[in-house]
């Protein structure tokens, strides 16, 4: 048979066929088996006629529908009735065989890198999320620690404040613990500027005073602050502190 778009097919087929009128059969023609076949063959070529290679190799049943119409309308006569028509085969030619192989494997390359192409994606997407999941789980781990340092900070704060109020501190004490602070507070090349509080300078002044009482000794009738000859080792003579 040759198709729609000039292609030569072969096309085996299966009849079952019943004769119902016996004297039809033997009179009406000749040898009604050729009849069938002849029937069948010119029936096929027009209805492959009218399609293409592609279609005929997908639409086995409306082939089949149309061969077993045209059957039943002619050999009724004959005393005929044809009950099943069946295509066995449809062969293409041999080089459409081979470019139909290599566009089935073309397809199924194509459908396996589809597939692929999906799993990267599905695994790119499972990955993406897991590092959000991972993200969110850091931020929230970090905003968490955050906060208990800061609590624990605040406590700490807390508690040196209620130490000191509970032990009822005088200004030279403190003016004392800032002094001690003074080397931490200039540490580092950018602190060129301190704040000092005024509380802190008369603090600084009586702190100064009473350690001010602590004078050199003197002699008697020596004006030039020699010790007197007592017969006795001069006392040494204490230094007195200096506040810068």
């Amino acid at each position: 048979m040759i198709t729609q778009d000039n292609l030569v097919v072969n096309i085996d087929t299966v009849i079952y066929y019943q004769v119902t009128d016996a004297r039809a059969a033997t009179y009406e023609v000749a040898s009604y088996i050729q009849a069938i076949e002849q029937l069948t063959v010119t029936t096929l070529r027009n209805i492959i006629g009218g399609m293409d290679l592609e279609r005929t190799l997908t639409s086995r049943e409306e082939i089949n529908a149309a061969l077993r119409g045209v059957l039943d309308e002619a050999t009724g006569k004959w005393g005929i009735r044809v009950n099943r028509v069946e295509l066995k085969a449809i062969e293409p030619p041999t080089s459409i065989q081979d470019s139909m192989e290599k566009q089935m494997r073309a397809d199924r390359d194509k459908r396996a890198a589809i597939l692929q192409a999906e799993g990267v994606r599905q695994s790119e997407i499972l990955r993406a999320e897991g590092e959000k999941q991972s993200a969110i789980l850091r931020a929230e781990g970090e905003s968490k620690a955050a906060a208990l340092r800061a609590e624990g900070e605040a406590q700490a704060i807390r508690t040196v404040f209620e130490s000191i109020h509970a032990g009822d501190p005088d200004q030279k004490l403190l003016s004392y613990q800032y002094l001690q602070m003074l080397p931490k507070i200039a540490e580092g090349d950018a602190n060129k500027l301190w704040i000092v509080p005024s509380e802190i300078g008369d603090a600084l002044k009586g702190l100064g005073g009473a350690m001010g009482n602590f004078g050199p000794l003197t002699g008697g009738g020596n004006g030039g602050g020699t010790p007197a000859a007592t017969g006795k080792e001069p006392a040494p003579r204490r230094e007195q502190p200096t506040i810068d």
